[in-house]
C-alpha cells in the first residue's frame, strides 16, 4: 500500500519545505508523540551520568528528555540532517542541559570510537539511504554492552494516523507514486526480518522487536480544525494535495474532515499508530 512516494534526496528534503513545515507544527506534534517517546524512553533505560545519541533529532523534544534523564554528569550528542529543525532545538533546550547539537549523518559523521552508552531515535533511522553502512557507523560509536533503542512504524495498513488522511485524499486527487517496502521512508522498516538483518549485519545482538499501538491524538488537544491542518500540512496526504486544483482540494479537506470527525472525543482526534519498538546490544 502506497503511503508516501520516496526521496531522493534526504538532505535537500528535510532542509526544504518538510523541515519547515515539521518546524512550524513541533509543538503539536510533541504532544501528540508523547506516549510514543515515554514508551521509547522507558525501554531505553537511560541512566544518569550516560553518554547517549539520539538520531534524528529532529526540533529536539527526545534529546532534551534524555539530557534530563542523563543528568549533568551525562552527555547527549544529537544529530539531524535538518538545520531548521536544529535551530529550533537549540532555542527551547533549557542552557543547563548537556546536549551538543550536530547537524550530520548518521552513516558518515565520524563519533568517537566506542565512547557512547546509548544509542536512541524517535522515527529517525527508517531514511537512511544504506541502513546497513549507518548502522555499522553507529554501532562503532557504542561501548562494548551498549544499548540501542529506537522506534520506527510497521505497515501502513496497520496505521490509520498515517494513511487514512491520503486516503479520502486519493478520492479527489492522483495516487502518489509506487513506494517499494525497502524505500528509505517511514516505512521502510515495517518488516521485523528486514529490521533483524539490517541490525545483524551491522553487529548488534540481543534484538527484540516489540509491537506497540496507540491512538495517537492528531489535534493535540486542540480540536478537530488542529487535526485537519495537520493532516494536510504534514505527511503524504500534503504532498498529494500539492500543487493540485483548488476545488479538488477543498473536496478532498471536506471529506478529510469527515473521517476526522469519526473520530473526534472531545478537543482530541485519535487514530491508531502501529510501531515497533526496537532494542539492541552491542556485544
Amino acid at each position: 500500500m502506497t503511503a508516501t512516494p520516496p526521496i531522493v534526496d534526504q538532505a535537500a528534503y528535510w532542509n526544504g519545505a518538510a523541515g519547515r513545515k515539521w518546524t512550524d507544527f513541533q509543538d503539536s506534534l510533541d504532544v501528540t508523540f508523547v506516549p510514543v517517546l515515554d514508551e521509547l524512553l522507558h525501554r531505553a533505560d537511560i541512566r544518569p551520568g550516560e553518554r547517549v545519541i539520539d538520531i534524528g533529532c529532529g526540533c529536539g523534544a527526545s534529546a532534551i528528555a534524555l539530557a534530563e534523564r542523563v543528568g549533568s554528569n551525562g552527555h547527549v550528542t544529537a544529530l539531524d540532517i535538518s538545520a531548521e529543525m536544529l535551530a529550533r532545538a537549540r532555542q527551547r533546550t533549557p542552557a543547563a542541559l548537556e546536549i551538543d547539537y550536530l547537524q550530520a549523518d548518521a552513516a558518515s559523521h565520524p563519533f568517537a570510537k566506542e565512547a557512547a552508552d546509548a544509542l536512541v531515535s524517535r522515527f529517525g533511522v527508517m531514511f537512511f539511504d544504506d541502513p546497513v553502512q549507518a548502522f555499522t557507523n553507529l554501532a562503532a560509536a557504542l561501548r562494548r554492552g551498549g544499548r540501542l533503542a529506537f522506534v520506527c512504524w510497521r505497515a501502513p495498513r496497520e496505521n490509520p494516523y498515517f494513511i487514512a488522511a491520503v486516503q479520502e485524499a486519493y478520492k479527489h486527487v492522483p495516487r502518489l507514486p509506487e513506494m517499494k517496502p525497502e524505500d528509505p521512508g517511514p516505512f521502510a522498516f515495517a518488516s521485523e526480518e528486514r529490521v533483524r538483518a539490517i541490525l545483524t549485519e551491522a553487529g548488534f545482538g540481543a534484538l527484540a522487536l516489540a509491537p506497540f499501538d496507540a491512538e495517537l491524538d492528531m489535534a493535540a488537544g486542540r480540536g478537530l480544525d488542529q487535526a485537519l491542518t495537520v493532516a494536510t500540512s504534514i505527511g503524504p496526504a500534503s504532498r498529494a494535495l500539492e500543487g493540485q486544483p483548488q476545488d479538488k482540494v477543498e473536496a478532498a479537506r471536506a471529506d478529510i474532515r469527515t473521517m476526522l470527525a469519526r473520530h473526534q472525543q472531545g478537543a482530541r482526534v485519535l487514530l491508531k499508530a502501529a510501531m515497533w519498538m526496537v532494542t539492541a546490544v552491542k556485544p
